[in-house]
C-alpha cells in the first residue's frame, strides 16, 4: 500500500490528476470527500460522498503532451504556450465546467493559431487601407519573398566577389525602375522617417518654408509641425489656410532657407475659394522643393486623377519626393525617398540614415511588390461594382439558407490610409443584424465590418474574392441569438 500511495503522489507535475493531495487507499470510501484540488476547492455538496471524485479522471499533463496534435502544436507555438493551455483545460475540468474526457479537445481550442499575438483579420470595413488593420495587405508574391528572406541572405554581400555590397541593391533598382524621373532612391522605415531624414539633413538649424494650409495633423494626434521642429529646423509659415501662392514663398526665401516643403493634405480636402502653389511653380525659387505625397502612388492612376504621384512631381521640378510604401503602392511599411541623385546619395550617407534603415524582410517584400503581379490594393481599387454585387447576392443567398438574416445591399467604400480623400468607391456589402458586429470581431476568424443605420455591413471591396468562403464561415459561426430564435420559430 505504501508503494501505491507514493506513485500517486508523484503524479502531480503541472496540475496532473491528484495534484495537491495524496491518493486515498482503495478501501477508503471517504478520502474523495476530504480531497482538495490545487485551486483549494472542495467537491460539490450535492455529490454522493461515496462516489468516485470525477476530478481524479482529469488527464495527466504528461499524457496530454504525448498527444500528437499537442506535440505538433508545441513545435509550432512553443512548449510553454501548450502547457499553459493544458493547465487551463485541466482546471476547467476540476471546476466541473468540462467533462474530463473533453480536456484534449478543449486544449486544442485554447491554442492560438500562431506564435505571435497578432491575429489575422478579414477587413470588411470598406476602407481599403485601414491603418488600424495594418494598411496594405501584402501580395502572395511579397509574402513568399518575406518567407524566403527570413534566413541568411545576400542583403549586403556580393556573392560573385565575396565583398560587401550596397544594402538592398535589387530592391532599390526595382524602385528606381518604377519611377524613371528619379535620379536616386532610398528607403527608410516609414513615411514620417523619410521626412525626418530630409529635414535633418537639409534644414537642421535652418528654415523650412511651408504653407499654413499644409500644417496637417494625421492619426493619433500626430502633427507634422511637431515632427519637423524635432529635427532642429524652424518652420516659416506662409499664405493662409485656404490660399497660398508662389509669391508667398518667394517673399521669405533667403540664406536661412533649407528647403520649401509641399505636403499633400492626404486625409482631408479644402474646397471652395482655394489656391495652392504647385511644385513646378516653386522649382525656380533657388532652393530645393521637397514634396511629401504621402500615399505612395508612383505614377498616375486613372481612377485617382487628383492624387499626386512621385514621377509627375519630379518631372515638374521637385528635388525630392517622400512617400509611404504601405499605402497605394500596396507594399510593406516603409518610407520612400526619390529625387535628385546627388541629394539622395547625401541623405543615404547621413548618420541618421543608419537608425532609420529597413530590415531584409521589408526589402524583400518591397521588391516583390514592385516587380510582382498587381497587389491586393490594386485589385480592390479596380474591382467591378457589378461583380461585387454578384458576390454579395450569392453570399446573402447562401447564408439565408442557413437561417441568417443576410441581405445584399449597395455600399460605398473609401481608399483610407491618407489616400485619395473624398473619393467614393461604389461597392456592395452583406447587411446583417447589428449584434453580428461584435460577434464577428471576437470570433475564431475575426471579421471587422462597420455599423450603418443599425445594421452590420461587411463591405466586399476590401475582401478579396478568395476569402468569400472564410467570410461566410465566420458569419455562420457568429450566428446571433436573434437569428437562432427566428430559425426555431420558422421550424
Amino acid at each position: 500500500m505504501e508503494q501505491r500511495v507514493t506513485a500517486r503522489a508523484a503524479d502531480t507535475e503541472d496540475g496532473a490528476a491528484g495534484a495537491g493531495h495524496e491518493a486515498a487507499p482503495a478501501d477508503d470510501t471517504t478520502g474523495a470527500a476530504r480531497a482538495t484540488d490545487t485551486a483549494g476547492t472542495t467537491p460539490p455538496a450535492d455529490r454522493d460522498p461515496g462516489a468516485p471524485d470525477p476530478r481524479r479522471r482529469v488527464p495527466r499533463t504528461d499524457d496530454l503532451l504525448r498527444d500528437p496534435r499537442l506535440a505538433e502544436a508545441a513545435d509550432r507555438l512553443g512548449a510553454a504556450v501548450v502547457k499553459g493551455a493544458v493547465r487551463e483545460a485541466q482546471q476547467r475540468a476540476r471546476d466541473g465546467e468540462l467533462a474530463p474526457e473533453h480536456v484534449p479537445e478543449a486544449v486544442l481550442g485554447l491554442l492560438p493559431d500562431t506564435a505571435s499575438g497578432l491575429r489575422p483579420v478579414l477587413n470588411a470595413t470598406g476602407v481599403l487601407l485601414h491603418t488600424n488593420l495594418g494598411r496594405a495587405p501584402l501580395s502572395d508574391a511579397a509574402r513568399r519573398a518575406v518567407t524566403e528572406a527570413a534566413g541568411p541572405t545576400d542583403v549586403e554581400l556580393d556573392l560573385a566577389t565575396g565583398v560587401r555590397a550596397r544594402r538592398g541593391r535589387s530592391a532599390l533598382a526595382a524602385l528606381r525602375a518604377r519611377v524613371p524621373a528619379a535620379g536616386g532612391v532610398h528607403v527608410v522605415n516609414n513615411g514620417a522617417a523619410a521626412l525626418v531624414l530630409a529635414a535633418t539633413a537639409l534644414a537642421a538649424g535652418k528654415e523650412i518654408v511651408v504653407s499654413r494650409g499644409e500644417m496637417v495633423e494625421i492619426g493619433d494626434g500626430f502633427r507634422l509641425p511637431d515632427l519637423l521642429v524635432s529635427t532642429g529646423a524652424r518652420l516659416r509659415e506662409v499664405g493662409t489656410t485656404n490660399r497660398t501662392t508662389a509669391a508667398d514663398y518667394a517673399e521669405v526665401i533667403g540664406p536661412q532657407t533649407g528647403f520649401v516643403l509641399k505636403v499633400h493634405p492626404s486625409n482631408f480636402r479644402v474646397t471652395g475659394f482655394t489656391r495652392a502653389a504647385q511644385a513646378g511653380e516653386l522649382a525656380s525659387l533657388g532652393v530645393p522643393v521637397v514634396v511629401d505625397i504621402g500615399s505612395g502612388l508612383l505614377a498616375p492612376h486613372p481612377g485617382l486623377p487628383e492624387e499626386p504621384d512621385a514621377d509627375t512631381q519630379l518631372r515638374a521640378g521637385a528635388a525630392l519626393v517622400t512617400a509611404s510604401g504601405d499605402k497605394l503602392l500596396g507594399g510593406p511599411q516603409c518610407g520612400l525617398l526619390l529625387g535628385d541623385g546627388d541629394l539622395v546619395r547625401a541623405l543615404a550617407r547621413h548618420p541618421l540614415a543608419r537608425a532609420l534603415r529597413v530590415d531584409k524582410l521589408t526589402l524583400a517584400a518591397l521588391e516583390a511588390t514592385l516587380t510582382g503581379p498587381p497587389t491586393p490594393t490594386a485589385h480592390a481599387l479596380t474591382a467591378d461594382p457589378v461583380a461585387l454585387r454578384a458576390r454579395a447576392d450569392r453570399l446573402a443567398a447562401e447564408l439565408g439558407a442557413h437561417g441568417i438574416d443576410a441581405r445584399a445591399v449597395g455600399s460605398t467604400a473609401t481608399v483610407g490610409g491618407g489616400g485619395a480623400p473624398g473619393v467614393d468607391l461604389p461597392s456592395a456589402a452583406l447587411s446583417l443584424p447589428e449584434p453580428y458586429a461584435a460577434a464577428l470581431r471576437t470570433g475564431r476568424m475575426p471579421v471587422v465590418g462597420r455599423l450603418e443605420a443599425g445594421r452590420c455591413l461587411l463591405d466586399l471591396r476590401s475582401v478579396p474574392p478568395a476569402d468569400d468562403e472564410r467570410l461566410a464561415g465566420a458569419v455562420r459561426a457568429a450566428r446571433t441569438s436573434d437569428d437562432q430564435a427566428a430559425r426555431k420559430g420558422r421550424a
